[in-house]
């Protein structure tokens, strides 16, 4: 352990124990932060949602504020979650990348690339300032064991799936609390496979053996409710990161039935990667829905608690929703991405602008609305700025904290959001004001490479009169497309998951 870090222990040590001496007086605020898995902007009622049922969702934007320009950490999912906990950019955040199979410990081979010990400020530092820690969803950032185990990096409580690749069926054999596995009445089955030869895609009876007895969700729920009514006279962080609605599609019977003969059907084989369903658009709907009960009770027990004026609620989404109707989803046909342009894995704004509303009764005015463009990043010190502890805010971050846009004082703008991404053959984004550059092909995967693929030119909109991305204007703005490369070149720094500097390419046409 470095001086510098011991340092930083000793002294939230010291503020978690004035925090606790001051508790009777006034207590910290709880924080719940819920986070849907591939959910696009479009895709509640409070963002423009007109086929799927949300009500819970509609009523915390009400009561909250809901933010138009936030963005997710990343374009995938363990790296969106990587900048979340620890403030920082995915140019300088440690995971860079979905990379799975990297089991260790007593995981049995689960487990994605684990982040080092201390990583995950966020989660440290509101355990070391009293409050009780709890994660209830999907983890992605360290096999049980690892350097990146929950429990390791601050969580003490950490009930759900470790491994996202296990998250991708509804119905696994297990799920993990803390380092224990515990095992479910599901019978074992793939998440990817298709229906069998010569079954009949409309009999019901075809798809019987994609489901099982207990549906994963309803635990996880169970588990956060639980911890709740643990921990309700003390602050807590409820880290809620569920993984509806990622594929693959499957809801039990009686969510189902909610969107039975809603929409027009067509059957899904299985030829896109994960299970069949008989009613696809139906089973998309009903996961939003039955995400969207849930959170319901969650919310009902703040109330039957009398927590609600010391509780900081917030939903948004870990990136944008899927592509091509990959897996049997149609985000076209429910306009999943608020009528963006792009898709999960990319940074066209469909891929990382995504829903937010934060309720704080009492100090956050309730029917607002704001254009503030916010990032995950911001989150870690925009939370220790409201619960009285900005001081214990790590240094070295790229967050900046809007607790003065959530509580209606004036802000400065952001000066700029950064994003890049190794996948998806590599890209790079940044917003600037209404500017918005974005290039790609900085990575190119193995087809594209084999072809001799070079980096593209950068691209440049203008989102305040094009906001879905439909006329590249780089040409006509050289002055700025080289401003907004600089801080593209700036904001990568190489790592051990990019270690090569590909972001030194034409920054113009």
């Amino acid at each position: 352990m470095t001086s510098a870090y011991l340092r930083l222990v000793l002294g939230l040590m010291v503020l978690g124990l004035a925090g606790r001496a001051g508790a009777a007086d006034q207590p910290r605020p709880n924080i719940i932060f819920l986070i849907a898995d591939d959910l696009g902007y479009g895709d509640i009622g409070a963002f423009g949602q007109k086929k799927i049922r949300t009500p819970n969702l509609d009523r915390l934007a009400q009561d909250g504020m809901r933010f138009t320009h936030h963005y997710s950490g990343h374009n995938v999912c363990a790296p969106s979650r990587c900048v979340f906990m620890t403030g920082k950019h995915p140019g300088h955040a440690y995971i860079r990348n979905n990379r799975g199979g990297i089991g260790q410990g007593g995981s049995g081979g689960e487990g994605q690339e684990p982040v080092p010990a201390g990583e995950l400020k966020l989660p440290l530092t509101l355990k070391q300032l009293g409050y009780a820690t709890g994660g209830f969803g999907k983890w992605g950032l360290g096999a049980v064991g690892s350097t990146g185990d929950p429990n390791s990096q601050g969580m003490d409580r950490f009930f759900g799936y470790n491994d996202q690749a296990v998250a991708h069926n509804f119905y696994p054999v297990s799920l993990w609390n803390n380092r224990e596995r515990v095992p479910l009445h599901n019978e074992a089955f793939s998440a990817h496979q298709k229906l069998a030869p010569g079954a009949n895609p409309n009999d019901p009876a075809s798809y019987a053996k994609f489901t099982g007895k207990e549906y994963a969700p309803d635990r996880i729920n169970e588990a956060a409710r639980n911890f709740l009514r643990e921990n309700k006279d003390r602050p807590f962080f409820l880290y809620y990161p569920t993984t509806v609605p990622h594929l693959a599609l499957q809801v039990p019977e009686d969510s189902l039935a909610e969107y039975k003969d809603a929409f027009p059907e067509e059957p899904y084989t299985g030829d896109r990667g994960y299970l069949p369903h008989r009613t696809p658009r139906a089973a998309y709907a009903a996961m939003i829905t039955r995400l969207d009960r849930d959170i319901g009770r969650l919310l009902a027990m703040v109330d039957e608690f009398h927590l609600r004026e010391n509780t900081i609620v917030v939903f948004t989404s870990d990136n944008g929703p899927l592509y091509d109707r990959l897996g049997g989803t149609d985000t076209d046909f429910f306009d999943s991405a608020g009528g963006l342009r792009g898709r999960k894995g990319g940074y066209y704004e469909g891929g990382f602008r995504v829903p937010c509303i934060v309720r704080w009764t009492g100090k956050i005015a309730a029917g607002k609305t704001s254009e503030r463009v916010t990032g995950f990043e911001d989150w870690m010190p925009t939370f220790l700025e409201l619960i009285g502890a900005k001081e214990a805010t790590p240094a070295g971050i790229d967050g900046i904290s809007f607790a003065p846009t959530l509580l209606g004082r004036a802000q400065s703008e952001r000066p700029f959001l950064y994003r890049e991404s190794q996948a998806y053959g590599g890209q790079q984004s940044v917003r600037v004001g209404n500017w918005k550059a974005f290039r790609n092909n900085l990575n190119p995967l193995p087809r594209a490479k084999a072809k001799g693929a070079a980096s593209s030119a950068i691209e440049l909109y203008d989102l305040k009169n094009d906001p879905t991305e439909s006329k590249d204007v780089a040409a006509q703005n050289p002055e700025v497309v080289a401003r907004l490369a600089a801080i593209m070149k700036e904001q990568h720094v190489p790592s051990k998951l990019w270690p090569i500097n590909v972001l030194d390419g034409p920054a113009a046409r």
